[in-house]
């Protein structure tokens, strides 16, 4: 089964390159002191706002840090927060429309409620409120971004979970005398995660960029920390003279959600297949 989807992934061009850009991402982020030639947070006064040169290849921002060291420190918060959306999110959707499309009732009038009440407000305002209130960091940013992303998943499942409700596969299975926790976890659940995998992965592209938006307002990793949103915020004031100051983690986070995307636009025809 592993072999067979692999295979399904090197034949997809945009599942292999998208699975490609992430793995060189993770590398990048795992050996990032042996990677970056200087101390990301070291200041030198007298360097700032080189041009790209063989010293500094990509330059040096305002405090004359060397900006090529923080790109490949940036991937790390970038990662992470990616990851910690990732792992609250799924779940989390996931738990809400499966209860709400196998049990209906009571259960699924509340949990549907709430996932219309999440879902009617704007997710990057709301989920600036939420750091605005916890404070920022990384953690925080993480948790405002899947509070607000949930919804989608809670939707999918309950939609796909209706549909399977009374088919002759779940009948069967009640038949041979798996009920409750039982049936949920291993025949309803890997029913709906194909499509789940498949929206997480397009959907970690926006997260990336809601990600930028905080740390561009200053609402995520905190300094010195390296994170790409911050490093385009301090090339703002210069980018019409030191324009690679802002473009070049810009570069990169475009880079980085493509990388999400392709990887999902290919997972869609990927797991369909194994699916079917």
């Amino acid at each position: 089964m592993t072999s067979s989807f692999l295979r399904k992934i090197a034949r997809s061009p945009s599942a292999f390159i998208g699975l490609s850009l992430l793995i060189l991402l993770l590398i990048i982020a795992i050996f990032a002191p042996w990677l970056a030639p200087y101390d990301p947070n070291w200041q030198h006064a007298a360097q700032r706002l080189l041009a790209p040169n063989a010293e500094h290849w990509l330059g040096t921002d305002n405090y004359g840090r060397d900006i090529l060291s923080r790109l490949i420190y940036g991937t790390r918060p970038m990662l992470g927060l990616v990851g910690l959306v990732a792992l609250i999110t799924l779940p989390l959707g996931l738990l809400i429309g499966i209860l709400s499309g196998y049990y209906g009732g009571w259960t699924e009038r509340i949990l549907m409620r709430v996932t219309d009440i999440v879902m009617s407000m704007p997710s990057l305002i709301l989920a600036f409120a939420f750091v605005a209130m916890l404070g920022p960091g990384l953690l925080n940013g993480a948790l405002a971004l899947a509070l607000t992303a949930w919804p989608a998943y809670a939707r999918q499942s309950r939609s796909e979970i209706q549909h399977l409700r009374n088919s002759d596969y779940l009948a069967a299975a009640e038949m041979m005398g798996i009920k409750g926790i039982r049936l949920l976890w291993g025949h309803i659940l890997p029913l709906c995660l194909p499509s789940a995998i498949v929206r997480l992965a397009l959907n970690l592209a926006v997260i990336i960029l809601a990600a930028a938006g905080l740390g561009f307002l200053g609402l995520g990793a905190r300094p010195p920390m390296a994170e790409w949103g911050a490093m385009i915020a301090e090339g703002m004031p210069v980018i019409f003279d030191q324009w690679w100051v802002a473009a070049i983690p810009g570069t990169a986070i475009l880079i980085s959600s493509l990388a999400f995307n392709l990887l999902g636009d290919g997972l869609r025809d990927v797991l369909g297949d194994t699916h079917e």
